[in-house]
């Protein structure tokens, strides 16, 4: 996190620009500013200026200096810009109040010429503290019988937006802002002492990044953006009176949302102005005096909504990115402060996001063939070796707007439901619920078991049902856990490669009995999981963990992102990475920082890990050289659509109510899954079995398409033939 002061911002409270304050109080203010301005006028008549001048000697000389120093040392909010893997394709803004810093040398001379003849056009001339300007003003507004003129400098309007910047109270807010000669009379001292530490440029600069311009545009480059959709740089003479005119009240004179009438009349009085302190010839006024404003208005887009075009193909990843950086400790103390860090530091953050992995996780998930298109069809996108996560598809839309969804799909909830468009966090982020991954949790057990020293070739008579050691709840099989195959075709003498290729339950709740479900839980936890459920932290606590045979197929809820990431390990032969959504974050000041760094260690031996490879082999290939598969794998459709070789394991839960596929090469890992995220006893039915199988082949296939195939390494003679034996 940067090392500069923590910004405060007061809700309904912003920087002005101008002593105008903000629009709702734009006419109860006029008159006590005409006020204010009159009494200093007679103060400054009555009183030598060089009374004012020495201001900064009198007392309080060093907390004013104190004072403008914090002063100069500033740093308003700026906007986070987070862009996908190829550094160019913008995926959100972050901010809450809409600014990018530029330097003056990226604004056009004809902006900051405007600025200074409509807010200041002696700037170059005074302290910071303008008398003749106090005089002028007083006389202007008390001829006009309105507010004309602001007697307030550039320098004095900085310092006003600096010290509500550095407020964190409301009450510092109220004493930066009230219309009261004492506080004038300290602005005016801090600004002469601004101007003896920053140089015109230096302090026009900071102005011209401070100020508020309405719609939310803080600063010119902001400004620049929301109203003509260009950089400053490249604003014309028209663009920039228009814009220098808003400072002053961006309300009354709004181009957008109201009458032009007024916003004419100020952009051409700001014309005026520059022609009377030779910015600008007559003719060439006169030119531009006669044009309507054109504008080419942008919305910026915020927080994961609004970028044109992409809500659906990036919503969902730059959601996990904010959920993923309210967890990082070097953006703050807690969750929130993290998120006003990423609202508020200026941060520009190359995420993982492959655009063209994303593009093919999100058709492929949407043009699946599955039956009930309520029901959730997402796919995660993951490289081995750092965690990155490349893509998240989903068949929903990122959107706050549910009014044309429909019913929900729990009988109990008289609402709408999550479909076709939600914000929720479906495939995973922070310490959201998850979903029951069924026969996926058997590599959990085999890892154990390999870890253990038991070899690839264990052994175990496995009939259509049998009877455990764990206790059951019910008395069906007096007392104990009686788990029964999903069919009777699979059935026999099966080890590791049979038993995890063709899913056989019989074999892995023997195996679990035998390794113990302590160590199994265990291995899940070594492998990222996390228990989302009271009653999965029930089970897994330390008392009760070594009694949970069933975990063994799959009934403790995860996230995809979290399951992805299991497998996408066992792709990187054993090493652990954190999930990760990020290639490079760089501050303001162009520091990069190790947030985004992979966060990897070698969680299992390789061994055990090429082991479990060669195992997840046989579910995706049959009949493979050297490996005793069983005559099926369940899921040999990914083999065939991927046309390489693939490994993985794929899962469905009691009475179908969410069917799952993970598979991996070593270069790539995808996970798929389908389920009701509504109402998770929703059955996603056995005709949608197979779609997440085919999904994540087909994946794999489009995005390997032109990258060379890459071999699995072959586990040790050792681990796959000698150990312990049934």
């Amino acid at each position: 996190m940067r090392d500069r002061p923590r910004q405060h911002r007061v809700p309904g409270l912003s920087a002005r620009g101008s002593d105008q304050p903000g629009p709702p109080a734009e006419g109860v203010y006029a008159l006590l500013r005409t006020s204010l301005l009159a009494g200093l006028a007679i103060a400054a008549l009555l009183f030598p200026l060089v009374a004012m001048a020495g201001l900064s000697a009198k007392a309080g000389f060093s907390a004013i200096d104190t004072l403008s120093v914090q002063v100069t040392e500033t740093d308003p909010p700026l906007t986070s810009y987070v862009y996908a893997a190829d550094g160019e394709t913008l995926i959100s803004l972050f901010y809450d109040e809409f600014r990018r810093h530029v330097t003056l040398d990226e604004v056009a001379p004809v902006m900051q010429q405007a600025m200074v003849a409509a807010e200041d056009s002696r700037f170059y001339q005074h302290n910071g503290v303008d008398y003749r300007g106090i005089v002028r003003a007083f006389v202007a507004n008390n001829s006009s019988g309105g507010v004309e003129q602001g007697a307030s400098t550039i320098t004095m309007q900085y310092v006003r937006g600096a010290l509500q910047l550095n407020a964190e109270s409301i009450g510092e807010v109220i004493a930066a802002t009230e219309q009261t000669a004492t506080r004038k009379l300290t602005e005016a001292r801090l600004a002469m002492a601004v101007e003896e530490q920053l140089s015109k440029d230096e302090i026009l600069e900071r102005y011209l990044n401070q100020a508020y311009f309405g719609h939310n545009a803080y600063g010119i480059f902001a400004a620049s953006q929301v109203y003509f959709s260009k950089h400053p740089s490249e604003l014309s003479l028209q663009e920039a009176a228009t814009l220098a005119g808003l400072v002053q009240a961006p309300s009354a004179y709004d181009p957008i949302t109201s009458d032009q009438t007024a916003a004419l009349t100020r952009r051409n009085w700001v014309l005026d102005r520059m022609v009377d302190i030779d910015y600008l010839s007559h003719g060439d006024a006169s030119m531009v005096r006669g044009l309507p404003i054109e504008l080419d208005v942008s919305d910026p887009p915020n927080s994961c909504i609004g970028v044109e075009g992409t809500p659906t193909d990036y919503g969902f990843f730059c959601d996990y990115f904010r959920l993923w950086w309210r967890q990082q400790d070097a953006f703050g103390d807690t969750p929130a402060e993290r998120e006003q860090e990423l609202r508020q530091g200026g941060y520009t953050i190359i995420t993982s996001l492959d655009p063209d992995v994303q593009e093919i996780a999100n058709d492929t998930v949407n043009k699946a063939k599955g039956k009930n298109s309520r029901l959730a069809h997402g796919a995660v996108v993951m490289e081995p070796g750092t965690g990155r996560i490349q893509a998240l598809g989903l068949n929903r839309t990122f959107s706050y707007d549910q009014s044309d969804n429909g019913p929900h799909s729990n009988p109990r909830f008289d609402r709408k439901g999550n479909y076709p468009n939600t914000v929720n966090p479906v495939l995973g982020g922070g310490d959201t619920g998850g979903y029951q991954a069924g026969s996926t949790f058997k590599v959990f057990t085999m890892l154990a078991a390999l870890d253990a020293g038991y070899p690839l070739d264990y052994n175990i008579n496995s009939p259509n049902q049998v009877r455990t050691s764990f206790v059951s709840a019910t008395t069906a099989c007096g007392g104990n856990w009686c788990p029964k195959n999903g069919s009777a075709s699979m059935a026999g003498n099966r080890d590791m490669w049979s038993g995890f290729g063709m899913s056989v339950n019989t074999y892995f709740a023997q195996l679990i009995d035998r390794v113990g479900a302590d160590k199994t839980v265990e291995m899940a936890e070594r492998m990222g999981l996390q228990w989302r459920s009271e009653g999965d932290a029930y089970y897994a606590s330390e008392e009760r963990r070594a009694g949970w045979g069933p975990f063994t197929l799959g009934v403790s809820d995860v996230q995809p992102i979290e399951m992805t990431n299991v497998f996408n390990t066992l792709a990187a032969e054993g090493e652990y990475c954190e999930p990760l959504p990020a290639l490079r974050i760089i501050d303001p000041h162009g520091q990069e920082l190790d947030a985004a760094s992979p966060r990897c260690h070698q969680e299992l031996d390789e061994d055990v890990a090429r082991a479990a490879t060669d195992a997840g082999r046989c579910v995706t290939e049959t009949a493979r050289g050297g490996a005793q598969c069983g005559s099926w794998g369940t899921s040999a459709v990914v083999g065939s659509l991927a046309g390489r070789p693939v490994a993985g394991k794929s899962g469905t839960t009691d009475n179908n109510r969410a069917s799952w596929f993970l598979g991996y090469t070593p270069q790539l890992t995808v996970g798929a899954f389908m389920a009701d995220p509504d109402y998770i006893f929703n059955p996603v039915g056995e005709s949608n079995s197979s779609v997440s199988k085919e999904t994540a082949g087909k994946i794999i296939r489009d995005a390997l398409k032109d990258v060379p195939e890459e071999k699995f390494k072959a586990p040790s003679k050792q681990i796959q033939f000698d150990g312990k034996k049934d």
